[in-house]
């Protein structure tokens, strides 16, 4: 018999595709959702909407945009460093923790051209001119410019996006958008301040409720928080512990978590870039191979979107526009079995029939 304290990939697989809601789409509010999930990855606009309509019943493009323009959802720097769409009360319980990250990162980046800099000075000198006008990248460069003209203005205008917590102001960042979006203090979109930190352990167990079972070093690369072994042990009576099966690694999990068992059917589901189920873990084997991870990742920190087939990553994909046609690309990185080409078909026409809505023509085509 199998030890019930040992979980291969394959188990572990549908344990964290259970809590994505990927195994079937659920009757959840966009906010429900976004809530459950901590947020959807979104360094491009349409990435969150695609990775709702992939886990709930009934989505429309107007569930999430409506949350943003009225401040309910905001788009800004949280985990890793990077851009998220989360619910305004999640920006205000999550960035206080993880400012730890963004003043890491922007260490790393920019020490050498803002050192003997007041960052402090920095900071607030930007928040009195967002304060004053919501302005573009471009706009605050130029501000920056001014007032420190020896300096690099594009270095100092990245490491304010690390020290002040920001948001992107709408329409910017919502549905078909791209370009230069305004941005705003979170203090005056929201007309909160943002409260202190009081410590890691509730993202901890948010995080196992949306990704586990993992390990210690999984939550620090989903948060890009380091020395987190001391709170993880900490909240070891209220959690349960297995081993991987292929590392031995041990792994953390609420007791109550879902974990079907490893034969559980997994539906086809087509995943957008830096989907949250692609970056969420340090060791990323439970839903996509090393070999295809090489593949679907580029150089510069890109995640393409990806198909999912029995739980694991199994191609990309893209969507092609000309015109008034959209075409959907499938790049299978293996041929597709009869039946699962059939569902691939089925799934790829239900995103085409979201996605492409305002288009004459639509196609499914295998590249």
């Amino acid at each position: 018999m199998p030890d019930p304290d040992v979980l291969d990939n394959r188990a572990l697989g549908r344990a964290t595709l259970a809590r994505q809601l990927l195994l079937r789409r659920h009757a959840m509010t966009a906010t429900e959702a976004m809530e459950h999930l901590v947020g959807l990855q979104g360094q491009l606009a349409n990435p969150p909407y695609l990775g709702l309509w992939s886990r709930l019943s009934t989505f429309a493009i107007t569930d999430l945009t409506e949350l943003l323009t009225s401040r309910k959802a905001v788009r800004g720097g949280l985990m890793r460093g990077t851009l998220h769409v989360v619910t305004a009360r999640d920006f205000l319980r999550l960035r206080p923790v993880l400012q730890p990250v963004h003043d890491r990162a922007q260490r790393g980046f920019f020490r050498r051209d803002t050192e003997g800099m007041d960052l402090g000075e920095l900071a607030a000198f930007c928040a009195s001119v967002l304060d004053e006008r919501y302005s573009t990248n471009v706009e605050l460069r130029k501000a920056l410019a001014a007032k420190w003209p020896e300096r690099n203005a594009t270095s100092l205008l990245h490491s304010v996006q690390y020290l002040l917590p920001t948001v992107y102001v709408p329409p910017g960042g919502t549905w078909g958008t791209s370009g230069s979006t305004p941005l705003a203090t979170v203090d005056s979109w929201l007309g909160t301040p943002l409260p202190e930190s009081d410590g890691p352990s509730e993202m901890i167990l948010r995080y196992l409720a949306a990704f586990g079972p993992a390990s210690v070093k999984d939550i620090q690369a989903w948060s890009g928080l380091t020395r987190l072994k001391q709170p993880v042990d900490a909240l070891r009576p209220k959690l349960v512990t297995f081993r991987s099966a292929e590392s031995g690694v041990e792994l953390f999990d609420l007791p109550d978590a879902p974990r079907p068992d490893a034969g559980t059917p997994a539906p086809v589901r087509f995943l957008p870039e830096f989907d949250n189920l692609l970056v969420a873990h340090a060791d990323r084997t439970r839903v996509i191979s090393d070999e295809h991870r090489a593949i679907t990742n580029t150089r510069n920190g890109g995640v393409a979107a990806t198909v999912l087939v029995d739980g694991k990553v199994a191609g990309r994909w893209r969507l092609v526009r000309a015109k008034k046609a959209v075409t959907l690309e499938i790049e299978p990185f293996a041929p597709f079995a009869a039946s699962d080409r059939e569902q691939v078909l089925a799934e790829g026409e239900a995103l085409l029939a979201f996605a492409g809505e305002d288009a004459e023509e639509r196609n499914v085509r295998f590249v």
